[in-house]
């Protein structure tokens, strides 16, 4: 009896060995697959945005995508498998045309890397591409790969100069950054003395202001800088090259085939390569657009005379940023001892020759990107010439009369280009970097208000006829005893969840307006956690807004509050002032549980640290008792009555709450790393169109202090409102007024 796995003859029984290879075509497709989606959401991210350099939001060099591209180009570098027909070669080709496409778009996502990142996934790629141009050749050696050989070297060469071109970018990338990180604090220090957003009081101002500090952002974006360097622009030519090659070399496999000897047989992948040649082709085809697009935007192209007058201009010199890290290098000295001083002068004069050499290659790659972009600007221009000339063309070609024609309409805006920051020898991409980006407030804008809070605008307008924030003041008095030593400080949402509780509980109210008000409330929470977000920057009051949102949550799914069905309290008929009682005992129960259920935890030291029961249970008991001890028979005995006074505290906590939004979007825009200031700018823009007509209700509110600062806290405006009390009594000479939270309700809140 043989041994298993054996034949008969003692050999290793290898036919099933091959079964599986369909499969694993399958799986190489898929990575292909998700190379080619990742690659086609950044290409429409990039059009839907208009952003022409196509940032690597989807895909960009990291693990996971070096992973998928080793999957995905697996047939390419497999050594042994016999791959005759037709398709099995074109699939060859196809996985190193794909490697080409996909080192072409990873190009704008260096600048988003740290340095020690950036070496390390650097290294990687160059270990990945330099095995691939090996095993291609060791095929080409051993004929595994017998057709498109011309083919081959040329992409192999294309790899390699894509690889140079990549690791060229990577050389420069750190000091783009901190020379434009330096000039954008100087910028950003001359727009502060020309504008000061939180003083801004019309739309269309603030707009303005918005705009120096977007074009500051958007102009030293990490990946624009690198979309827009000398060495995107070439490997953009170099990825269509390659796609060319990859075209010519299928069309005349299929439509030339008699000058081709394919050979007989089957491949181990079968009928899988039909469908992995597909995925490739379908990645190579949408993997082009990014590269190209960032090519033809790079070259500048908008009139023949422009092209012309290009070749004057010092095209060729290769300025200071490209080779300073090397010479930084290249001045600090080795410190190490391990040998003699003979040992250590060999190695510090290798380390010079070696970095000689780099600096050598760093200038010559970049040179070589400039004549490719001379050599396109020549031949693009010479291009658009015998078209207007065939189809008489106006002088420019149509994208870019019309972006001029805009350009023309928005000539009466005010000129932000000096706040565009540019690199040495890019003095003439700021009119098109203006020119792309001249309206993109306005656009943002425009997408913020197709997202306005049409509920919760509808109760702000109550602010119109009613003026204060009084709720603010009335929600919470000093008088009620506290359930602890100490009470917890107050954020803003906590209160309108509480008041929104107590208002679904009460009877005898239309359903229509509880859902009404749940909407309104859920959408002013939403603008209520992003001015906390901002404004709590010490994260003090982190554990209370965390409970709001928790109790909301509750509230909103299932009409609950700490496990009371509110529905249910509503339905038993009782009367407001019932109501209250009821839930002001039940917050006291539940308190008193979470106290001895949490005895480890300590409130008289960190009150805002307490469980979110507690916190939920103290800010329940609070309100309640204020409510019975200020409101009138009249309220207590009429649901509606208590209804209408509850939502209108509700509107005046999130109206106050929101008078803080321009400084917020203010802040936003103030982002300390370079990698986040579009993102934040972006963000702000966007809140300004969604909050445009808050900010114009808002506006016409009297407000307790000019000081932003004592505006953030809820806390602050009760303190506010007691220092108001004090200077309004003690300049009355004919009332006898005492600062109780009774009369301050009446209390006008424009107070110096």
């Amino acid at each position: 009896m043989g041994k298993i796995g054996c034949t008969i003859d003692g050999y290793l029984d290898d036919s099933k060995f091959s079964e599986p290879m369909p499969w694993i075509g399958i799986y190489v497709a898929a990575a292909s697959a998700v190379c080619a989606v990742g690659m086609a959401m950044d290409a429409l991210h990039g059009l839907r945005r208009r952003k022409f350099w196509f940032p690597c939001n989807f895909f960009s060099l990291n693990a996971t995508t070096l992973t998928l591209l080793a999957v995905a180009t697996k047939l390419s570098v497999d050594l042994n498998t016999s791959m005759p027909r037709r398709q099995d070669q074109l699939t060859k080709l196809s996985g190193a045309a794909l490697l080409c496409t996909v080192i072409a778009n990873f190009m704008p996502s260096l600048g988003l890397m740290e340095n020690k990142e950036l070496v390390m996934n650097i290294m990687a790629l160059g270990i990945f591409v330099i095995t691939a141009i090996v095993n291609i050749g060791i095929q080409l050696a051993t004929g595994v790969i017998y057709v498109f050989c011309k083919e081959h070297i040329a992409l192999m060469f294309l790899m390699l100069v894509l690889l140079l071109l990549l690791i060229s970018s990577a050389v420069t990338i750190p000091t783009t950054k901190h020379y434009l990180d330096l000039k954008y604090n100087n910028k950003y220090k001359l727009a502060n003395k020309e504008c000061n957003i939180m003083d801004t009081c019309t739309t269309e101002k603030l707009k303005d202001e918005l705009m120096k500090f977007w074009t500051m952002a958007y102009t030293s974006c990490p990946h624009f800088v690198g979309g827009r360097l000398a060495t995107c622009t070439a490997s953009g030519v170099l990825c269509l090259v390659s796609t060319v090659i990859y075209a010519e070399a299928m069309c005349r496999s299929y439509f030339l085939h008699k000058s081709f000897n394919f050979c007989s047989g089957d491949s181990e992948y079968k009928w899988s390569t039909t469908l992995i040649l597909v995925t490739h082709t379908v990645a190579i085809g949408v993997g082009t657009i990014a590269p190209a697009f960032r090519w033809f935007i790079a070259i500048n192209i908008r009139c023949p005379k422009k092209a012309n007058n290009a070749c004057k201009l010092k095209l060729f010199k290769v300025e200071n940023y490209w080779i300073r890290i090397l010479l930084q290098w290249k001045e600090c000295p080795l410190d190490f001892r391990y040998c003699g001083r003979h040992g250590r002068k060999f190695a510090h004069k290798t380390k010079n020759k070696l970095l000689d050499f780099c600096i050598l290659m760093q200038i010559l790659m970049v040179s070589l990107s400039k004549l490719v972009r001379l050599i396109s600007i020549f031949f693009v221009s010479r291009s658009l010439i015998i078209c207007r000339k065939a189809i008489k063309m106006p002088k420019c070609n149509s994208m870019v009369s019309s972006l001029e024609e805009s350009g023309s309409q928005a000539s009466s805006r005010p000129d932000f280009s000096r706040y565009a920051l540019h690199l040495e020898g890019e003095e003439a991409l700021i009119d098109l970097m203006m020119q792309s980006n001249r309206d993109v407030v306005g656009h943002w804008i425009g997408m913020g208000k197709k997202k306005q809070p049409k509920h919760l605008l509808r109760i702000l307008e109550k602010l119109k006829s009613s003026p204060g924030f009084r709720g603010v003041h009335e929600f919470d008095s000093a008088q009620i005893p506290s359930l602890n030593s100490e009470d917890p400080p107050n954020c803003w949402a906590l209160p309108v969840v509480t008041l929104t509780s107590i208002a679904i509980s009460l009877p005898n109210v239309d359903f229509h307006s509880i859902k009404e008000l749940i909407r309104c409330v859920h959408e002013g929470l939403m603008y209520i956690k992003v001015v906390e977000d901002n404004l709590d920057a010490k994260n003090d009051l982190v554990n209370i807004r965390r409970a709001a949102e928790l109790v909301w949550l509750e509230i909103d799914l299932c009409y609950k509050w700490l496990d009371v069905d509110l529905r249910k309290t509503a339905s038993e008929g009782q009367i407001p002032k019932g109501v209250l009682e009821g839930l002001s005992e039940k917050a006291k129960q539940r308190f008193i549980e979470s106290r001895k259920k949490h005895s480890t935890v300590c409130p008289k030291e960190s009150p805002s640290k307490w469980p979110i029961n507690m916190l939920v249970a103290n800010s329940m008991y609070r309100i309640c008792q204020t409510l019975l001890v200020n409101c009138d028979c009249i309220e207590f005995e009429n649901s509606k009555i208590m209804f209408d006074k509850l939502s209108t505290m509700i509107t005046d906590i999130t109206g106050a709450c929101l008078t803080n939004l321009q400084r917020v979007i203010s802040m936003q825009c103030h982002h300390g790393t370079i990698q986040e200031r579009a993102k934040g700018v972006r963000s702000a823009i966007l809140l300004l169109g969604k909050a445009e007509n808050i900010l114009e209700i808002l506006r016409s509110q009297p407000l307790p202090s000019s000081a932003p600062d004592q505006l953030a806290n809820i806390d602050n405006w009760c303190t506010l409102r007691k220092e108001g009390d004090y200077l309004s009594c003690s300049s009355s000479s004919t009332s006898n007024c005492t600062p109780t939270s009774q009369s301050s309700s009446d209390l006008c809140l424009t107070v110096d």
